[in-house]
């Protein structure tokens, strides 16, 4: 049985948590495959609003096996204050959830390092939501990292010691002022570490080919978004994991001809939180519009997300690299209001017209270059069938079907999981 995959192809916030969530009645296993608690994944059901951080999002279903991957990395203190949220939903966690033995630890020196670091590049900061993500992921590939494995083992203390001490001389050479008690940090680091050791740890790659050859179905859920890839995002702006499909078969250890469907999700507009280029960012009354009805807060950092028109040369870069079969588009409820609507379908690049993502998409090197169309004016938010789509709002669709070449399955009407609109 292939294992599908479901991913975000902007720059993260498109809705991810709440599309697993929807589809996970299709599945037996959801499995997170890279990111951290960097990573924030709304649900919405029963009057209730769920953030999750690095609980996989279909842990609210009660027959769903919850899989965090070896892709991930685990933030033992936020994780049990994940946990402990969802105590009273009486769920059952120590069946329902698994855990990589091959997921690294984030270390409360990681969080401070990711703080020093960013407070030593001044106005040159990426926009790190100081989670400690990036020194993670630096240890791992520098072979010093602590997994979850090592919490099994005998002298996994010492090795913390050891790479503790390593960070805390490291935070030193950024030279930048940061007050912290790390002695008040690893007490509540050594506890929830216990919290964690309570929970069943597997060896998830061959859990997850035993699944498949028992013939369970499984969706692989990314975080963060295509255009923040290490590799092919908008790099140095980016996240320390490959968002992308590929960062599936690692995260996972699931071969790459077992890849089935690949749904894409996607925002009816384009959002970013934290620096980096965007080109269709909007400064004026449409893109204060477009945060304040879609309340576009980061659901990690609170802070206010950018918003600009849709960018179709990058949406189709992210279609492109990850093999997208199916699309869904989020918050198409939020154009609801607009009499014109923009999107982005060429860039001028340095005097040539474009219609790919260049190396470089700095504001200096690049004007969006707009199409534009009518708007809609109906609430789309009491609408349960595509037959009540405003002919605006399918034309919108029917364009961007064209333009991207795969059909869009599902369009989000609000941010509750029965305003979900199959087509």
């Amino acid at each position: 049985m292939a294992v599908d995959l479901l991913l975000g192809l902007q720059w993260g916030d498109e809705g991810k948590g709440k599309i697993v969530d929807v589809l996970t009645n299709n599945y037996d296993i959801i499995a997170r495959f890279q990111g951290g608690p960097n990573a924030g994944h709304t649900l919405e059901f029963d009057g209730i609003k769920h953030v999750l951080h690095t609980i996989p999002s279909g842990i609210f279903h009660k027959n769903a096996i919850n899989v965090v991957g070896n892709g991930v990395v685990i933030d033992p203190v936020i994780f049990k204050k994940e946990l402990d949220n969802l105590q009273k939903f009486n769920l059952d966690i120590h069946s329902k959830l698994l855990i990589s033995r091959k997921a690294h630890l984030i270390l409360p020196t990681h969080r401070l390092l990711d703080a020093a670091s960013e407070a030593s590049k001044g106005k040159a900061k990426i926009g790190s939501t100081l989670k400690g993500i990036g020194p993670t992921y630096m240890d791992k590939t520098g072979r010093n990292g602590i997994r979850v494995g090592d919490l099994e083992m005998s002298d996994w203390e010492e090795k913390y010691r050891s790479l503790a001490d390593k960070h805390e001389s490291m935070i030193a050479y950024y030279d930048v002022q940061l007050d912290y008690d790390l002695k008040d940090l690893e007490d509540d680091f050594f506890e929830a570490v216990e919290e964690l050791k309570k929970l069943t740890f597997i060896d998830s790659e061959e859990y997850l080919y035993q699944a498949q050859k028992d013939g369970k179905k499984i969706l692989a859920e990314g975080a963060q978004g295509s255009l923040l890839d290490i590799d092919f995002g908008t790099y140095p702006y980016v996240t320390s994991s490959n968002t992308t499909a590929a960062g599936a078969c690692t995260g996972l250890g699931v071969a790459p001809n077992q890849i089935g469907e690949v749904f894409g999700i996607f925002k009816a507009y384009a959002t970013r939180v934290g620096s980096g280029p965007f080109p269709t960012e909007l400064f004026d009354a449409d893109g204060e519009t477009m945060g304040r009805v879609g309340n576009e807060f980061g659901a990690t950092t609170g802070r206010p997300r950018r918003c600009g028109w849709l960018d179709l040369v990058a949406l189709k870069y992210a279609v492109q690299v990850n093999g997208v079969t199916a699309l869904m588009m989020m918050k198409g409820d939020v154009l609801s209001g607009f009499e014109q609507l923009k999107v982005c379908t060429s860039y001028n690049y340095k005097g040539d017209i474009i219609t790919h993502l260049p190396y470089n998409i700095d504001p200096e090197n690049i004007t969006p270059i707009y199409t534009e169309m009518e708007g809609w004016a109906q609430d789309l938010t009491k609408m349960d069938s595509p037959d009540q789509f405003p002919k605006n709002l399918n034309d919108y669709i029917h364009f961007l079907e064209k333009e991207l070449g795969v059909p869009i399955k599902i369009v989000s009407v609000g941010p509750d999981r029965t305003q979900t609109i199959h087509r």
